[in-house]
This record gives structure tokens, sequence and C-alpha cells, in this order.
């Protein structure tokens, strides 16, 4: 089915996360430099108020009754030994959004500390924070989800090229997905451009698939992973990448499969609905497959997080039960 481009929801999560992203990207030019010669991370906390903050002004104005369900909190900006921190997240969401002032400021992000609701929209303003502060992949992620099921995913993918590969310094991207009506790239700063429709890929063999990992070894377990690539017959060096820009890579046929693994130092932990929403829809409208580590579909309607899941496995759809069965074999 055609996708409606003037449709009100849809516009309203392109604008949003192209002006978000697009702001992100200005703070990461201007302060991520001079901060990583000084161990600070403070530039990454500017841009995640920031972004969630112009997220939270722009569905005030637009759909003032919807929910926002976001990462971030203002209360840490209402510390007085944070003004000088709060002082520069008004500076720059300033850029986006005219009126802001301090008070406003933690008003717009602080609508993201909402519970889910029937229908909602949730936020990650920058996931992948220490790509982010490498200079490396990270996304603005915005997805509006309607009894428990993502019905629009928007990523904003500045180091990411259409074609779901790396660009570092190019014009980024912005993927889309609605429900029913496919995932499409656009540009990121070329609104002007025409959308071209994603397509996941046709490998089928599983000891041929490029599989997408994180960066940080920290967010999957690397060696059950391992074992799974093992049980698989795939001895392929896996495509390491940061954030939800990996569900853009396999969206656009850049990669096969990505899995989300528990740590074994956190084996309760259930995933943040923000970090899967919008790249979770974007796999599937591309043609793929997601779900638990367990073949149980993404519960969206659980509350902040994945509550009813454990981990996480996207696919071409074509290798999905293949891995599955060895995420089986190996006891994960």
């Amino acid at each position: 089915m055609a996708i409606d481009w003037q449709n009100t929801e849809l516009q309203f999560a392109l604008e949003t996360v192209r002006q978000a992203a697009g702001l992100v990207r200005a703070i990461q030019q201007e302060l991520v430099e001079p901060a990583l010669t000084k161990d600070d991370r403070s530039p990454v906390t500017v841009a995640d108020f920031a972004a969630q903050c112009v997220t939270g002004c722009m569905l005030e104005r637009v759909f003032p009754h919807d929910v926002l369900v976001g990462e971030e909190s203002a209360d840490p900006l209402k510390e007085s030994s944070n003004e000088a921190m709060l002082d520069l997240v008004v500076r720059y969401a300033g850029r986006v959004v005219t009126d802001a002032t301090p008070t406003k400021v933690c008003d717009w992000i602080d609508r993201g500390a909402a519970q889910p609701a029937k229908r909602f929209w949730t936020i990650d303003p920058i996931d992948g924070t220490k790509g982010f502060l490498r200079g490396e992949q990270y996304v603005v992620a915005l997805a509006l989800i309607r009894d428990g099921r993502p019905q629009i995913g928007v990523l904003g993918c500045p180091n990411l090229a259409a074609d779901g590969k790396p660009d570092y310094g190019g014009g980024g991207s912005l993927m889309a997905a609605v429900r029913g009506h496919g995932a499409w790239v656009l540009a990121l700063e070329d609104a002007a451009v025409t959308p071209k429709q994603l397509h996941v890929s046709e490998i089928a063999d599983p000891t041929e698939a490029r599989v997408l990992r994180s960066v940080e070894s920290g967010h999957t377990n690397v060696g059950l992973l391992d074992h799974i690539l093992a049980q698989m017959g795939n001895d392929a060096e896996p495509v390491q990448m940061d954030s939800q820009a990996k569900y853009g890579a396999l969206a656009a046929g850049s990669g096969d499969l990505l899995f989300r693994l528990l740590s074994p130092s956190k084996p309760d932990y259930r995933e943040k609905i923000w970090d899967q929403a919008a790249g979770s829809l974007l796999v599937e409208e591309a043609g793929g497959r997601i779900s638990d580590i367990e073949g149980r579909p993404l519960d969206f309607g659980a509350g902040r997080t994945l509550a009813n899941n454990r981990g996480v496995l996207a696919s071409n759809g074509k290798l999905h039960d293949a891995a599955l069965e060895a995420v089986a074999a190996v006891g994960a």
C-alpha cells in the first residue's frame, strides 16, 4: 500500500527527528572535540536534554494531548549546581524553539516522564552515547505506539548513508517506517530529496550472514554470541556499530542478523522501549523479522520496558528460524 507522506503523524515524526538530529549534530561538532581532551561527558548530556526538549515542545504544539515516554528527566537541570548546563541546554534548544526559557525547557523535557498509555510517543534523544562521543554511530529515535505496537518509527542517523553503511561527514539519513506502508530512507538535511524504499537482504545461508554487533561489549553477551554463531557455522567478523543505526543497516540490506543477548552481569535486564520501538518497526516494514530470543513478538504495552521479553533477535526474515534454533541449542 502506498505511503501517505502528508499524514500528520508521519510529518510530525519526520520533522521532529530532523530538527532534533540536526541540533544534536551541531552540539557534537561544537562541544565534543574540546570535551574529549578533558574526559568530559557533559556534551552528550546537553545533547540528550536538548533533543528531548525539542521533541516535547513540538509534541505539545502538534499533539498536545498525546503522552511522551522518554529517557530523560529534567530533575538534574533543576539543581543549582547545574545552572550552567541548563543555560547551555536553553541556548541550544533556542536554535529550534525560539521561546525557550529555563522553566519551559524543563517542562518540555519532563513531558517524557509519563507512563505509557493506549496511544503514546517514545523518544530516545541520543541512542548510542559512546558512538556520539567517538564521532561514530548514534541516532535520534522516535516512535508512535498504539495498543502495544509501534505504528510509526523514525531514526535520525547523522553518520549513516542511505544504503545503511557508515558515512562520516556526509549528509546523514532519515529512516522511517509506517505499519503496513513499508520502510523508507530520506535525506536528513534536505527534505526535498525523493524517499527510497528500504528492503532487507536476501541472504538465507546462516554461514554467509553478516552479524551486526554493538561496539561496546557490555551491551551484549559476547561469549554467548560467539557460541551461537559457531552453532550456525558462521565465523565471519561481526559488523560493529553503535545504536539503532544497526536496525537501519539491517533494513537497508547492509547486515542480516542482530542479537541483543542478556549480559552475564545483568541477567534480569529488560530492554527499554525507546531503545527498540522505532528500529523494530523499520526492520519489519523492510521485510525483516524481529522477536525476543525465544521467538515471542516484542510487547511495547507492558510499561517503560519490554518486561515480557528476553533480549532481542532481528533478522532479514530468512535467517530468523535458524538463529532461534541456534539460540535454543546453546541454552541462551
